[in-house]
């Protein structure tokens, strides 16, 4: 989907990105990870065309960004930003139906978008009239999302789209993103600088330092095939967490102790990761699960069953 290419941008003798390439796959969805000036937000902004690159290429669906108009462009393309970007003299409706009003859309199908999208993002329909500083932050986040849904982009690219959140708005709008279907049809980019929304969100993880690419690959590649000592030491504070968060349950599942004949387990997929699988435990304050595969199989394990299993499972990685 989209394919960059030997880019590089600088400012005066500062190198803010340095020879990049990656390709990144259709409804994949890639997380720009890496300190503040690593290069991260100019990549972003040259994919959309608000900077263009001192040399090299970058590739939307097999045609050269720079062969193409950037309005056009950009009308196919959802954009996300930090601070939501909203206009302030526009309602919530006004502000999420900014592109289909420019691509021409009847007002019945924009009305009926705009109450589509109200509803996905957990936002009342009498929000509809309101304007962005009658929302609370999270609520003005969720129609920045919107409005770069609206018109059905088949890209979206967000900018440390939840950096400005408290920490309990944040994680409750990053379970709400993950859950939300439409975003699983997108190939969506994203720029983050903390380490666990990229781990949460993100199924590619493209580590940046000095403008260029240090390691590209899974959250568990990162983990536990590291391609450079940068890519552990950027870890190491969060690694427990960040494994507990990676591991799935299905992993684990040689260790895990047959279930049991009792039918009053909380039953959780293997498809779950230990870290879902301990929040549970807590949240239920019960002392087992029942884990089932695939093949409707079952699995019961409790804490130390678990803690049992990851400690075997490690010892089997080759780092």
């Amino acid at each position: 989907m989209i394919k960059v290419q030997g880019v590089s941008k600088s400012y005066n003798s500062l190198k803010a990105v340095n020879e990049l390439s990656l390709e990144i796959k259709e409804e994949e969805n890639l997380i720009l990870l890496g300190a503040s000036g690593c290069g991260k937000t100019t990549t972003l902004k040259m994919i959309n065309c608000l900077i263009k690159p001192d040399q090299g290429q970058i590739f939307i669906n097999g045609k050269n960004i720079q062969d193409q108009s950037p309005i056009d462009l950009r009308r196919n393309i959802g954009y996300v930003l930090q601070n939501n970007g909203l206009f302030p003299h526009y309602s919530v409706a006004q502000n999420i139906a900014i592109v289909p009003h420019l691509l021409k859309w009847d007002k019945k199908r924009i009305e009926t978008r705009v109450d589509e999208l109200l509803e996905k993002l957990h936002l009342p329909n009498s929000y509809r009239s309101r304007y962005p500083h009658e929302l609370s932050g999270g609520q003005q986040q969720r129609v920045g999302i919107a409005r770069a849904l609206a018109a059905h982009p088949p890209i979206l690219l967000m900018d440390e789209p939840f950096g400005a959140l408290d920490n309990v708005t944040r994680t409750k709008i990053q379970e709400e993103f993950k859950a939300l279907d439409e975003l699983k049809r997108k190939t969506i980019v994203m720029v983050t600088h903390d380490v666990q929304e990229a781990f949460t969100l993100g199924n590619q993880i493209c580590l940046m330092d000095k403008g260029a690419v240090v390691q590209i690959g899974k959250p568990w590649d990162l983990l536990f095939k590291p391609s450079h000592s940068l890519v552990t030491s950027f870890l190491q504070e969060q690694r427990l967490q960040l494994e507990f968060k990676t591991i799935l349950l299905a992993a684990l599942w040689p260790w895990l102790p047959t279930a049991d004949q009792t039918n009053d387990h909380i039953t959780l997929s293997s498809q779950s990761t230990l870290w879902d699988a301990l929040e549970r435990l807590q949240q239920n304050k019960t002392e087992t699960l029942q884990i089932v595969d695939h093949k409707k199989e079952a699995k019961t394990a409790g804490f130390e069953q678990l803690m049992s299993a990851i400690y075997r499972y490690k010892k089997t990685i080759v780092t």
